[in-house]
């Protein structure tokens, strides 16, 4: 009978049958004549077992030697054991030992954050860093399907950019050959130009902050998923965030249940994610946080406290709508029913989570958008192609961004960014 190559994750469909598994020593136990082997190799883990009458007495005697994260081969029978992790264990008849790995040096014993930082490169292959990220990949491919299911298209926006999107205080400045250039704070001027394209577009990439905050939910490189739709105004925009919100979730919910069991994450609180969302305006949110001591003034943004105290009132993610023009950035469009607010939206994570969304309806008209722009002390000369987008036939357009790594904390009950990206950019931290 030929042996099976195979990955622990299709190890069910193999009962009774010999399979070779390739991997990494993941935990060890002896017990006299018969060892237990737990194998790791990036899709689950799996029990193998050695009994000494079985295996050549090499073999049997090298299992004492090898060490945690040491990579090997194995080979042997599948059979059912509820009581090993996946219902699954390996009789082990041979093994093949590719290196025995050096002390490791995460061990069970408690670390330091600054310490599993030190040791990203190897903190990865943790269990729970392990739920964490399979996780993201499950948001990611549900983000990428949601737009695809209703026909957007995928345009790539680029990361050097000659100006400012979201401020000129947080921009990452590079030398471009001789000329200035900055890092990508967001695609959403270039998605625009594409929704004048393709009427609905999204861009899907990093982006980069230079924000000198040193708080749980900011990184100074992060992704984000931004969807920009022609012929939308606010209204459409809150309800196509809504979807989208409910889409990830469920997706999440259907397909990693296992990684929220190993990351302690009560299903019931994300099973709570079900339309309507609630929806107040910026005026009823400032009156919330009035009536619960918070000494805040109209016209300012929200901050982290602000938005902790508000994402606790609900079950589910709210909707904050049309802030003060003042505190948004120049492409937002006035309410016309109102000439101090924006025609925007932020979108709160409940459990204190905060923000999640930012977007709202562009500024359609090429005076007001120029007077926007000069309000705002930024030079008209890189803005010439983004202001001919209400020469040649403007319409009516809105769109949102999506932080992916805040969406992944919140998902997963994490308490601070920096575990949702494989390789997180802090404002002191660049290594590994």
């Amino acid at each position: 009978m030929a042996t099976i190559p195979t990955y622990i994750e299709d190890i069910g469909a193999h009962v009774g049958q010999e399979v070779t598994v390739s991997g990494w020593l993941y935990g060890q136990r002896s017990s006299g004549k018969l060892k237990f082997l737990i194998i790791r190799d990036g899709t689950g883990l799996l029990q193998g077992v050695l009994f000494e009458k079985d295996i050549d007495s090499k073999t049997f005697e090298l299992c004492d030697r090898l060490t945690r994260e040491s990579s090997l081969r194995v080979t042997g029978t599948v059979r059912v054991d509820e009581r090993a992790p996946g219902g699954f264990e390996l009789g082990i008849r041979s093994m093949e030992v590719i290196q025995i790995a050096e002390e490791y040096p995460i061990t069970p014993k408690e670390h330091g954050t600054a310490f599993l930082m030190d040791h990203r490169h190897l903190w990865l292959r943790s269990s729970k860093q392990h739920a964490v990220l399979r996780v993201r990949d499950e948001i990611i491919r549900a983000c990428r399907d949601f737009f695809a299911e209703r026909g957007f298209i995928l345009i790539d926006a680029p990361i050097f950019t000659p100006a400012a999107v979201e401020g000129t205080t947080t921009l990452f400045e590079t030398d471009y050959f001789g000329d200035k250039a900055y890092l990508t704070q967001s695609g959403q001027l270039y998605n625009e130009a594409a929704a004048m394209a393709f009427g609905r577009v999204y861009c899907f990439g990093p982006t980069f902050r230079a924000e000198k905050a040193k708080t749980r939910r900011h990184l100074t490189e992060f992704w984000m998923v931004e969807p920009e739709m022609a012929f939308y105004d606010l209204n459409d925009t809150m309800d196509l965030a809504e979807d989208f919100i409910i889409f990830i979730v469920s997706r999440v919910l259907k397909n990693r249940s296992q990684e929220l069991v190993t990351l302690d994450r009560d299903p019931t609180i994300l099973q709570k994610v079900v339309k309507p969302f609630p929806r107040i305006s910026y005026d009823e949110a400032v009156k919330v946080l009035q009536e619960h001591g918070e000494e805040f003034t109209w016209g300012q943004d929200f901050g982290a406290p602000e938005e902790t105290l508000l994402s606790e009132r609900f079950d589910r993610p709210v909707m904050v709508h049309r802030y003060p023009l003042e505190c948004k950035a120049f492409y937002m469009k006035t309410d016309p029913q109102d000439d101090r607010l924006a025609l925007c939206l932020d979108v709160l994570a409940p459990e204190g989570y905060g923000e999640i969304i930012g977007g709202g309806q562009r500024e359609d008209d090429l005076k007001e958008l120029q007077k926007k722009i000069d309000q705002h002390q930024l030079p008209r000369e890189p803005f010439q192609w983004y202001l001919d987008l209400r020469r040649y036939g403007s319409v009516p357009h809105a769109g949102f961004g999506l932080g992916i790594e805040r969406t992944v904390a919140w998902i997963c009950g994490r308490p601070h960014v920096r575990e949702t990206i494989p390789f997180p950019r802090l404002l002191s931290r660049v290594y590994p």
